[in-house]
């Protein structure tokens, strides 16, 4: 079975820049009633997702689908103090066993 958000190197790091990173981190913790819940297996997102440019999409299906390979990527939004020590922290703030992951806010701001 091929998947069929296949991303390279290249594109996923584009779509990383696009981020307004700064805005996100900035942000206060998210309440249960706030949170952006996701449901990748089933390609269901949060409404506010889909205003985000498409490269910035793409970076968030790829953080969900390939968790293994971001938490390889320093955190370069300055969030260090909020506990991210990757660009898998900054993307996706968890992974719960039902398989839907809450969102990081990187671009929703």
């Amino acid at each position: 079975m091929t998947n069929r958000w296949t991303i390279t190197r290249r594109h996923f790091l584009i779509g990383l820049a696009t981020m307004p990173v700064l805005v996100a981190c900035g942000q206060g913790s998210s309440s249960s009633d706030s949170e952006l819940v996701a449901w990748p297996s089933r390609d269901r997102w949060p409404p506010i997702f889909y205003q985000a440019s498409p490269e910035a999409q793409e970076a968030y299906r790829y953080a969900a689908a390939h968790p293994e390979i971001l938490q390889y990527f320093p955190c370069y939004c300055g969030c260090g103090e909020q506990g991210h020590r990757s660009v898998l922290d900054c993307s996706i703030e968890e992974f719960r066993p039902d398989g839907s992951v809450v969102l990081g806010r990187m671009t929703f701001g």
